[in-house]
């Protein structure tokens, strides 16, 4: 591998699927049966190269997005295995991003799962090509054919099978490639490595013959020159078939769909066929698009070495306290030691380190070429998102989008100990995840960090005991409300008293009523300066803003009334700026009172993506909870539905929501006004 290997050699690919359908399974046995790994490593005992976090090992799920590089047929994959659960859709998100096909893998019990649903979309968002790997053969209640049925009907895809099980459950004991036309088995003790290629079985030939037609069908619909051969009954040959088939694929018409069992080591051998023959290269999709940032004009970044370099940073780690960042390079090469430039901070940058990676392990380069997706180290001014380019041709990629956090936990340190290390541990954890924010509630002293989902934050809460020795105390955050008025109201205060050895004197009266949801506070003049000098007006108006910062119900703050100045008076001698900021604050807070005063609820923005199997449910249960539907806009298999609702009766509400649509609904909230329920 310390070759050159050239760009229409390279696939850069993702794994993709619902939580539990295999994944990281099948990553293992494509790194075991390329070489890249001499031992297969099981997800259930904790041992899967990809899952190296302690976390990741003990829940036997995937968390973070791992990069790794390993060659098949003197092509080079370049593969990264996504998590699974809805709460790290972001490491999905990032990943496809950058990637240049996708590996969908499919239970063959469960079918097409609710989180494949939203990754297959977040990859058709990216124009990301994909092939399909039904894994699970051997397990009770699979169905192959059920689950490709699933793939038309809730991801809207084209599926082209390209193999057949020989056997299901477990006489499950390989493929019948319909490309070849020829049955393939796996000896079961030689963990895979060593199978058959034989003639079809008798009985199994004239289903072959037929699904062989099928796909001959299909594919004639998708590429026009399958379709001259088919209408004209010209044989077709292998290697017509398969260019057929990679034209097809790569312009998202069609998804080869393989199929195996990755934990009983079947069905991966023609899998990474698949992925070399189907996959694009970089030279296959269209050359990325980027502006150049000094006038704005758009420009085209082509796939070749000897062009200028444009470069994404898609994703920061922080590894051994040392930043990582992962980057594609789209065009043009990175060498050791060069500069380069970031155009969206305006900043020049070192290369220290150019790292190959494998999972948490990493190896030493001196170059990184158009195609290549590498670490990168001593990039200290750059972050997720950042365009990497030379100063003399500057060039400033699409910045990627993040999703807004939908729940929150309020946190503390233990110890004092803690308390210190808090801080500096919460940055990093903001310079890895996007999805990740944290502020101090300025009400309630509280430090409140929010994120994607309740696992999403129990695993970062798990990681700052872990990786930095940092104990916090976690309970729910308090929602913060506003107060205001019904009605108009009147006061008038005076102030009349010795302070230090002086007297002070300031007479008040003030009119506060309502105005409109989200107008903030006014304050207004409605006197002749020989009532009171207009040199006391700023220490009223002082008072009044003061008062307001807390209400007479449960001290929040008090919003959307005005308070205009309607009288009062002044002695000359004994008026003061304290007399009149005190008697303004003291009206102002007896006017309040007057006023009928109530609670405003911090009022959300929902919107729910859930199938329209389930849209009655989620309308009532958000009806429930004192919402209003805004709208609901049928989509392909699905329904978004919006509505506003109450902050304080959301919490918790991503469990109930995927309990209710079998795990198949997901949710954005954000802040949209104080308002009464």
């Amino acid at each position: 591998m310390k070759k050159q290997i050239k760009i229409d050699k390279i696939r850069n690919i993702g794994i993709i699927a619902h939580i539990d359908a295999g994944k990281t399974t099948v990553t293992e046995r494509v790194l075991f049966y390329t070489g890249r790994s001499h031992k297969i490593g099981e997800v259930h005992d904790g041992e899967a190269v990809m899952d190296w976090m302690p976390d990741e090992q003990e829940r036997g799920i995937t968390i973070t997005s791992a990069v790794t590089t390993c060659e098949w047929q003197n092509s080079q994959i370049q593969l990264i295995d996504t998590p699974g659960h809805v709460d790290f859709t972001i490491e999905v998100e990032r990943s496809l991003r950058v990637l240049d096909g996708a590996v969908g893998v499919f239970c063959a019990v469960g079918g097409v799962e609710p989180q494949t649903e939203t990754v297959w979309r977040q990859a058709d968002k990216y124009l990301v090509p994909k092939i399909a790997f039904v894994n699970k053969l051997d397990r009770i209640g699979a169905d192959f054919f059920k689950t490709v049925k699933m793939m038309k009907e809730r991801l809207a895809a084209n599926p082209l099978i390209m193999q057949l099980p020989v056997g299901i459950e477990d006489q499950f004991k390989g493929v019948i490639d319909l490309i070849t036309m020829q049955e393939i088995s796996w000896e079961d003790d030689t963990l895979g490595t060593a199978f058959t290629t034989t003639e079809i079985n008798g009985e199994l030939l004239e289903q072959a013959k037929a699904w062989r037609e099928k796909l001959i069908e299909i594919l004639a619909d998708a590429d026009d020159e399958i379709m001259e051969a088919y209408l004209s009954e010209d044989p077709i040959d292998t290697k017509k078939l398969i260019a057929a088939i990679r034209r097809a694929t790569i312009k998202m018409r069609l998804v080869p769909v393989f199929c195996g069992s990755a934990l009983k080591n079947k069905g991966i051998q023609p899998l990474i066929d698949g992925i070399v023959n189907f996959l694009p290269s970089p030279k296959d999709i269209p050359p990325i698009k980027c502006i150049n940032p000094l006038d704005n004009q758009p420009i085209q970044c082509k796939p070749e070495v000897n062009a200028p370099l444009a470069a994404l940073i898609f994703k920061v780690s922080m590894i051994e306290g040392r930043k990582l960042c992962f980057v594609r390079i789209y065009s043009g090469k990175m060498s050791v030691g060069t500069e380069v430039f970031n155009p969206g901070r305006r900043k020049k940058e070192k290369i220290a380190r150019i790292l190959r990676m494998h999972a948490n392990k990493k190896e030493r380069i001196d170059l990184a070429t158009a195609g290549s997706i590498v670490g990168v180290v001593g990039l200290k001014n750059s972050s997720t998102g950042d365009t990497l380019c030379s100063h003399q041709h500057q060039v400033l990629l699409e910045k990627m989008e993040f999703y807004e956090p939908v729940i929150s936990v309020a946190i503390e340190p233990k110890t004092h100990v803690d308390q210190n290390k808090l801080e500096q541990v919460l940055a990093k954890f903001m310079a890895e995840d996007p999805t990740l924010t944290v502020h101090e509630d300025k009400d309630t002293g509280q430090t409140i960090l929010s994120g994607m989902g309740e696992l999403h934050l129990e695993i970062i809460i798990s990681r700052m005991q872990r990786e930095f020795k940092t104990s916090v105390n976690v309970g729910k955050p308090q929602v913060v409300y506003r107060e205001t008025i019904e009605n108009e109201a009147e006061a008038s205060v005076i102030f009349d008293k010795e302070v230090a050895g002086h007297r002070h004197f300031g007479e008040v009266a003030l009119r506060m009523s309502p105005i409109m949801r989200g107008a903030g506070n006014k304050f207004k003049v409605a006197i002749e300066d020989e009532i009171i000098p207009s040199d006391f007006i700023p220490a009223i108006e002082k008072g009044v803003f003061e008062s307001l910062a807390s209400g007479t119900l449960m001290g929040y703050p008090v919003v959307d009334v005005q308070v205009i100045l309607i009288g009062g008076s002044f002695k000359e001698s004994i008026g003061s700026d304290l007399a009149f900021t005190v008697s303004a604050s003291m009206a102002c807070k007896e006017a309040f009172a007057k006023g009928n005063p109530f609670l405003l609820d911090p009022i959300m923005k929902v919107e729910v993506i859930a199938p329209e199997l389930f849209t009655g449910d989620v309308i009532g249960d958000l009806n429930s909870r004192g919402g209003k539907i805004e709208a609901i806009n049928p989509q392909a298999g699905i329904q978004e539905i919006k509505a506003t609702v109450p902050l304080a009766r959301m919490f918790g509400y991503s469990t109930i929501l995927r309990s209710a649509t079998q795990g198949r609904g997901t949710f954005s909230m954000q802040f949209a006004k104080f308002d009464r329920k």
